[in-house]
């Protein structure tokens, strides 16, 4: 079964040129196609069941609804769909924002179709959500250089904070640099399937629900 997509941007031409990539892949099948927040929940309303996306590739920036207000509603509204955003790095605190809202990941517009594709795929087979190595590289950099304002807490002393191990503190800090199962069991030695079992206990214990979430509070815990 093709992965049903849903594309939301206010430029015409940016939702053409996502559609095409996507369509180059026999695995998708665009079911709506939005120009902003707004839009895409209207749409989403008298869209038929068999059709919603599994996935949104959503827009940060966009008038009447933007990306974060969107993605705070569809996920209330819609708690199966994972959303994407597509982001140029044009507002780094909404990149936050959105995570906070419940974003799944977050790709660069100008990511190739064939590395769109792929991750995509990657998402609906593992459910891992994706994060694109330039956007981990950039979060990484706004925050030690306090360019991104959030509350950081202090570490408790000698006592990991929420009981990670020296392992999982080590593979959170490769999920930081955007590392998959299979790069971080190559890193430590140690097989893609128990990475992954590594990965979904620091879920469990931050009590997220994929990558992009324990980043987010990774971050602002002052974990890495």
């Amino acid at each position: 079964m093709p992965i049903q997509v849903a594309i939301v941007d206010d430029k015409a031409s940016n939702r053409s040129i996502l559609k095409d990539k996507l369509m180059r892949h026999p695995h998708f099948d665009i079911t709506l196609v939005a120009e902003n927040g707004k839009d895409f929940l209207e749409k989403m309303q008298s869209l038929h069941i068999d059709k919603t996306p599994e996935v949104v590739l959503m827009d940060l920036e966009m008038p009447e609804m933007d990306g974060v207000d969107a993605v705070a509603a569809g996920s209330y509204l819609y708690p199966l769909v994972k959303f994407v955003m597509l982001t140029i790095f044009d507002d780094e605190e909404k990149i936050f924002k959105a995570i906070k809202a419940g974003a799944f990941g977050y790709l660069l517009k100008d990511e190739s179709g064939g590395n769109i594709a792929e991750v995509l795929n990657q998402m609906h087979e593992n459910g891992v959500g994706p994060v694109s190595p330039g956007i981990a590289h950039k979060i990484l950099q706004l925050v030690q250089q306090n360019e991104v304002t959030l509350q950081k807490s202090k570490p408790v002393p000698d006592k990991p904070m929420f009981n990670l191990t020296e392992r999982e503190q080590e593979i959170l800090k490769l999920l930081v640099q955007g590392m998959q199962y299979k790069e971080i069991g190559h890193q430590l030695d140690i097989s893609p399937n128990t990475a992954k079992k590594h990965v979904l206990n620091i879920y469990s214990k931050l009590h997220v629900n994929n990558k992009t979430q324990a980043l987010a509070l990774a971050y602002e815990k002052g974990l890495i």
